[in-house]
Protein backbone atom coordinates (compact mmCIF):
# COMPACT_ATOMS: atom_id res chain seq x y z
CA UNK A 1 0.00 0.00 0.00
CA UNK A 2 1.40 3.68 -0.78
CA UNK A 3 2.18 6.07 1.29
CA UNK A 4 -0.73 8.47 0.20
CA UNK A 5 -3.13 5.82 0.69
CA UNK A 6 -2.15 5.13 3.89
CA UNK A 7 -2.04 8.56 4.69
CA UNK A 8 -5.73 8.85 3.28
CA UNK A 9 -7.22 6.08 5.40
CA UNK A 10 -5.89 7.35 8.15
CA UNK A 11 -6.92 10.78 7.68
CA UNK A 12 -10.64 9.67 6.63
CA UNK A 13 -10.77 7.59 9.64
CA UNK A 14 -10.20 10.80 11.70
CA UNK A 15 -13.01 12.60 9.90
CA UNK A 16 -15.34 9.93 9.41
CA UNK A 17 -14.61 7.88 11.76
CA UNK A 18 -13.82 4.27 12.03
CA UNK A 19 -17.21 3.01 11.78
CA UNK A 20 -18.09 4.42 8.53
CA UNK A 21 -14.69 3.27 7.05
CA UNK A 22 -14.75 0.16 8.10
CA UNK A 23 -18.54 -0.12 6.71
CA UNK A 24 -17.08 1.21 3.55
CA UNK A 25 -14.45 -1.08 3.41
CA UNK A 26 -16.69 -4.13 4.18
CA UNK A 27 -18.86 -3.47 1.31
CA UNK A 28 -15.85 -3.03 -1.00
CA UNK A 29 -16.55 -5.25 -3.90
CA UNK A 30 -14.56 -5.51 -7.37
CA UNK A 31 -16.23 -3.43 -9.13
CA UNK A 32 -16.03 -0.46 -6.64
CA UNK A 33 -11.97 -1.05 -5.52
CA UNK A 34 -10.69 1.28 -7.97
CA UNK A 35 -13.52 4.22 -6.87
CA UNK A 36 -12.72 3.54 -3.27
CA UNK A 37 -9.09 3.57 -3.90
CA UNK A 38 -9.91 6.93 -6.01
CA UNK A 39 -10.94 8.46 -3.30
CA UNK A 40 -9.05 7.56 -0.72
CA UNK A 41 -6.08 8.72 -2.86
CA UNK A 42 -7.51 11.68 -4.10
CA UNK A 43 -10.01 13.19 -1.58
CA UNK A 44 -7.96 12.15 1.36
CA UNK A 45 -5.15 11.67 0.57
CA UNK A 46 -4.43 14.52 -1.39
CA UNK A 47 -7.00 16.99 -0.05
CA UNK A 48 -7.70 16.63 3.08
CA UNK A 49 -4.68 15.92 4.35
CA UNK A 50 -2.76 18.74 3.43
CA UNK A 51 -2.18 21.02 6.77
CA UNK A 52 -2.61 24.27 4.83
CA UNK A 53 -5.86 25.02 6.12
CA UNK A 54 -7.76 23.31 9.57
CA UNK A 55 -10.16 20.52 9.08
CA UNK A 56 -12.12 22.41 10.33
CA UNK A 57 -11.90 24.94 7.54
CA UNK A 58 -12.08 21.91 5.16
CA UNK A 59 -15.22 20.65 6.51
CA UNK A 60 -17.04 24.03 6.24
CA UNK A 61 -15.88 24.23 2.72
CA UNK A 62 -17.76 21.00 2.32
CA UNK A 63 -20.86 21.49 3.56
CA UNK A 64 -21.45 24.34 1.36
CA UNK A 65 -20.22 22.91 -1.48
CA UNK A 66 -22.27 19.68 -0.99
CA UNK A 67 -25.09 21.66 0.02
CA UNK A 68 -25.07 24.47 -2.88
CA UNK A 69 -24.53 21.00 -5.62
CA UNK A 70 -27.65 19.39 -3.93
CA UNK A 71 -25.60 15.98 -2.87
CA UNK A 72 -27.49 15.47 0.46
CA UNK A 73 -26.58 12.22 1.19
CA UNK A 74 -23.02 12.99 1.31
CA UNK A 75 -24.12 16.42 2.95
CA UNK A 76 -25.29 14.20 5.62
CA UNK A 77 -22.05 12.17 6.30
CA UNK A 78 -20.04 15.89 6.60
CA UNK A 79 -22.59 17.60 8.90
CA UNK A 80 -21.86 13.95 11.00
CA UNK A 81 -18.38 14.36 10.62
CA UNK A 82 -18.21 17.93 12.59
CA UNK A 83 -18.12 16.38 15.66
CA UNK A 84 -14.45 14.82 14.29
CA UNK A 85 -13.35 18.23 12.60
CA UNK A 86 -13.82 21.02 15.49
CA UNK A 87 -16.74 22.78 13.15
CA UNK A 88 -19.24 23.84 15.71
CA UNK A 89 -23.41 24.33 14.84
CA UNK A 90 -22.45 27.92 14.10
CA UNK A 91 -20.07 27.32 11.48
CA UNK A 92 -22.57 24.85 10.12
CA UNK A 93 -25.01 27.93 9.89
CA UNK A 94 -22.63 30.36 8.47
CA UNK A 95 -21.80 27.43 5.42
CA UNK A 96 -25.47 27.19 4.85
CA UNK A 97 -26.02 30.73 5.05
CA UNK A 98 -23.42 31.52 2.32
CA UNK A 99 -25.01 28.80 0.29
CA UNK A 100 -28.24 30.81 0.50
CA UNK A 101 -26.94 33.71 -1.19
CA UNK A 102 -24.26 32.35 -3.42
CA UNK A 103 -26.69 28.92 -4.57
CA UNK A 104 -29.87 29.69 -3.82
CA UNK A 105 -32.41 29.59 -0.95
CA UNK A 106 -34.20 26.10 -2.02
CA UNK A 107 -30.46 24.68 -1.85
CA UNK A 108 -29.97 26.27 1.93
CA UNK A 109 -33.50 25.27 2.82
CA UNK A 110 -32.47 21.89 2.22
CA UNK A 111 -28.99 22.03 4.21
CA UNK A 112 -30.84 23.15 7.12
CA UNK A 113 -33.52 20.69 7.24
CA UNK A 114 -30.67 18.08 6.80
CA UNK A 115 -28.67 19.72 9.16
CA UNK A 116 -31.09 19.85 12.09
CA UNK A 117 -31.85 15.99 11.56
CA UNK A 118 -28.34 15.13 11.79
CA UNK A 119 -27.66 17.44 14.90
CA UNK A 120 -30.71 15.71 16.35
CA UNK A 121 -29.31 12.34 16.23
CA UNK A 122 -26.30 13.74 17.76
CA UNK A 123 -28.13 14.87 20.83
CA UNK A 124 -29.68 11.68 21.32
CA UNK A 125 -26.57 9.90 21.02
Amino acid sequence: MSDLRQTGIKTRRRVLGDAHVDRAQAGQTPFDAPFQALLTDTAWGHVWSRDTISLRERSMMTIAILAATGNDHELALHLRATANTGASENDIIEAILHVGVYAGIPRANTAMRIAKEVLAERSTD
